[in-house]
């Protein structure tokens, strides 16, 4: 066993040591699983439709939206040798303004998650960072990190988190809300792990364990807050725990053996996606084969690290980072060492 598989073992306890002696699974089975944690609903339906059946990467393609300025103008960090870093952007696109009281018209990233994806290939990191994140935001100031999706979109997004990390992000998956919902309907359903029993503010409960949602309870799940004493903190690790849901409804005998359900996750996901113009089924087949040895068990979830909260001038409650630990995770980021990092500061 590696000294990076061990330290990510330590650090996350993630029970990988015994992995060799694992049964092979098909290759496909195994790329659905890597995939599937790495974008959660993004590119496990790209890859799945490029190596299943090929008329669904067609469809893949024509049905999802490319982002044509996805990445920010001037100067960026430089890429980091052999690994890939991905922005995850779940957005809520809407005509009201400032429904959460967050200041924020209009459309808003409500969920934002980085994919580190090592020169190795030995691991999949996936990263949430809280919304209510106070940052600078190039051009704008200080403000929490969703704004900069309200203010300038994808680019401002994908500049304010490079400015954040100084690190580069090399692809972006930008999907919908409304995808959460029609994706886990198409799947017949997704069992997640509630690390908490709760209430949410529209009524439906949750129980700690395992739930069994449908499109609409899924959709609550991933977005509810207020029921949270630490509000946004809860809320990121139920994000985590419905995209391990999702990678485990695609994996399901029911799912993978139905081609007809298949097409119903490709219409209904893609529909609702948008990606970098390099993030096609092509590039992602590629990253796939690459992580072929790795499986749903080698996803590492973490969150940014914090401290605390504070309150700005016009009265927005926000999360405040932890600076010094930033830092270090800049630095693990450009020098492809997250296990490393996290073995140091354990979540």
């Amino acid at each position: 066993m590696s000294e990076r598989r061990a330290a990510r073992t330590a650090a996350d306890a993630v029970a990988v040591a015994h992995r060799s002696a694992r049964r092979k699974r098909p290759f496909l089975v195994a790329l659905i699983a890597t995939l599937g944690s790495l974008l959660g609903v993004a590119t496990v339906i790209a890859v799945t439709a490029s190596l299943f059946v090929g008329g669904l990467a067609r469809s893949f393609d024509d049905r999802t939206t490319t982002l044509p300025d996805a990445f920010p103008s001037g100067p960026r960090p430089a890429a980091t040798d052999g690994a890939q870093n991905i922005l995850l952007i779940g957005s809520d696109s809407r005509a009201q303004d400032d429904p959460d009281g967050d200041r924020a018209a209009g459309g808003r990233s409500d969920a934002l998650m980085l994919a580190h994806v090592p020169a190795d290939r030995d691991a999949v990191y996936l990263m949430s960072i809280m919304r209510d994140s106070w940052v600078e935001v190039p051009g704008r100031g200080r403000a929490k990190i969703n704004a900069a999706y309200s203010w300038g979109g994808v680019p401002l997004v994908v500049q304010t988190v490079e400015q954040l990390l100084d690190t580069r992000i090399d692809h972006v998956a930008e999907i919908d809300f409304a995808g959460f919902r029609d994706m886990t309907n198409a799947l017949g359903g997704v069992t997640v792990r509630s690390p908490s029993d709760f209430t949410a503010r529209a009524g439906t409960h949750f129980s700690a364990g395992p739930n069994r949602l449908d499109g609409d309870a899924a959709l609550t799940f991933v977005r509810e807050r207020h029921a949270f004493a630490d509000g946004d903190h809860t809320r990121v690790r139920n994000q985590q725990a419905f995209m391990r849901g999702v990678v485990d409804g695609v994996l399901s005998k029911g799912t993978i053996t139905n081609p007809g359900r298949i097409q119903d996750f490709v219409s209904a996901t893609s529909e609702h996606l948008s990606v970098d113009p390099g993030l096609d089924f092509r590039t992602l087949a590629g990253l796939g084969w690459s992580l072929r040895d790795v499986r749903s068990s080698d996803l590492v979830t973490f969150t940014m690290p914090s401290a605390g909260g504070g309150t700005s001038p016009d009265d927005q409650s926000y999360v405040t980072l932890n600076d010094l630990a930033v830092q270090s995770l800049s630095q693990a980021l450009r020098s492809d060492d997250v296990a490393t990092w996290l073995e140091a500061n354990p979540q």
